[in-house]
């Protein structure tokens, strides 16, 4: 079996239907701002997907969430990338889930996201030039009954369909960061315009903005104390989670390019052969990724692999991308937007934290021997 069909038979278990009908539309009404992708995904129990069945969800395992998010990747990128920032938000809070059960507000939520199918959009620091990931973007202010939160989240995907937004926010007196969950309408957060870009324009990637949100002790939660520059647990499984599946959003992708090429039969045995074992060692470092976190490897040690097999998974995905463009050839370029679209669009990987040039030198000091770093 093809690798892209086995990806397309673990999302059809999970989601049963949904990747025939974003089949009945065209790759450029998936990828505009008013894709009608998300609300399938929606109305398929995608939320649910990595949710443990304890909690009502779907259980799928890391290896199987990564095969889903290879397909849906192929089948619509802006999608694939959004609902990541959802799965691997939702991981991170359900490995804090027997602590939370007994604490009130913020467990009535986690129980909402899989009995009423509700999506989570993350509002974690990145990308922000000249400040590290890890520095929260929004700031909390003590007032009676609990805090008032200002910041902004820009890009942030989901920000229109999300219910339920996490985020990080530095608390005052305290050195550490904390976790806040933000119920969608709740006074002073909005949604305003960014994403400028037609590319993966699907994700509705906009800026989401809180202005004096009020929330209560409940809603925050506190992280672990960390040395500078270390991630505390929760936020060492986040990451790792996300390296995992935005990696795998962009296999997708590239996937459904190499698809073409030994469909049309393009190109010599040699090199279809090539490109296949190419796409596929990149496939095969994630699944490793994804085994580390089933093995319950979610420390130090274990970023650091994560971050090399994404690196490398990067590399081969760019070298598989543009050799796939090549042996297409120019009349499959001009026939049709979706080669050049699917091409643009896996480039995104290296946009997504931590840029492989903040990461180097930590990373070198990690190999040799220290702790990793992450500024």
């Amino acid at each position: 079996m093809r690798p892209l069909d086995a990806a397309r038979e673990t999302c059809e278990k999970f989601m049963p239907g949904l990747l025939a009908e974003l089949d009945e539309f065209p790759l450029s009404e998936l990828e505009s701002p008013d894709s009608p992708a998300i609300a399938l995904f929606r109305g398929h129990g995608g939320p649910q997907l990595v949710i443990p069945k304890t909690y009502a969800g779907s259980g799928a395992g890391p290896r199987e969430a990564l095969q889903v998010t290879r397909a849906l990747g192929a089948a619509a990128p802006s999608l694939a990338v959004a609902t990541t920032m959802h799965h691997f938000s939702v991981a991170t809070l359900f490995t804090l889930a027997e602590s939370l059960q007994a604490s009130g507000a913020e467990w009535a939520l986690l129980e909402g996201i899989a009995e009423q199918n509700l999506l989570v959009a993350s509002g974690f620091a990145e990308g922000r030039t000249g400040q590290g990931i890890l520095t929260p973007s929004m700031r909390a202010t003590v007032v009676e009954g609990g805090y008032r939160i200002n910041g902004a989240k820009k890009p942030c995907s989901l920000s229109h369909s999300m219910d339920l937004l996490t985020a990080s926010v530095a608390v005052p007196g305290d050195d550490n960061s904390a976790v806040l969950l933000v119920p969608k309408g709740v006074e002073g957060l909005s949604v305003h315009p960014f994403w400028g870009n037609p590319v993966l324009a699907g994700a509705e990637s906009d800026e989401l903005r809180l202005e004096d949100v009020f929330i209560s002790e409940q809603q925050l939660m506190r992280t672990e104390d960390a040395e500078p520059g270390a991630m505390d647990s929760l936020q060492t499984v986040g990451f790792i989670w996300f390296e995992l599946l935005i990696s795998g959003s962009y296999l997708g992708m590239a996937s459904a390019l190499c698809e073409r090429v030994v469909e049309r039969g393009r190109g010599s045995d040699s090199e279809r052969a090539r490109l296949q074992c190419r796409l596929e060692s990149a496939a095969l470092l994630l699944e490793g990724m994804a085994r580390m976190i089933e093995q319950e490897e979610t420390g130090d040690e274990a970023l650091a692999k994560s971050l090399i097999a994404r690196y490398a998974a990067q590399d081969a995905l760019a070298e598989s991308v543009h050799q796939a463009v090549e042996l297409l050839g120019g009349m499959a370029f001009i026939g049709s937007p979706d080669v050049a679209y699917l091409a643009a669009a896996s480039h995104g990987l290296s946009f997504h934290p931590p840029s492989r040039s903040s990461i180097a030198g930590p990373l070198l000091e990690h190999l040799a021997g220290k702790p990793l770093r992450i500024a």
